[in-house]
């Protein structure tokens, strides 16, 4: 099982922000540490698209969007 969770790093403990369920007692897991930065969550991430590459997203996205006929799920008969 992989799970990946946010914790914070406190007194030498890593301190997960939500409850790990699934995970018993004393169990031994491995830990990869990925540290962010303050306001930048995704500033660790690899392969990450580059300003350019996220603009040109953002554009594209807001022109299929635009052409979107948003009463056309109002006008679509029941099944």
């Amino acid at each position: 099982m992989t799970k990946t969770v946010q914790a914070i790093f406190s007194k030498g403990v890593l301190k997960p922000i939500q409850p790990l369920e699934g995970i018993e007692e004393n169990r031994q897991v491995q830990v990869t540490v990925v540290m962010s930065e303050p306001g930048k969550p995704l500033a660790g991430w690899r392969g990450g698209l580059s300003d350019e590459d996220a603009a040109e997203m953002i554009r594209v996205i807001g022109q299929e969007f635009e052409s979107v006929d948003q009463t056309e799920e109002l006008n679509r008969p029941l099944r």
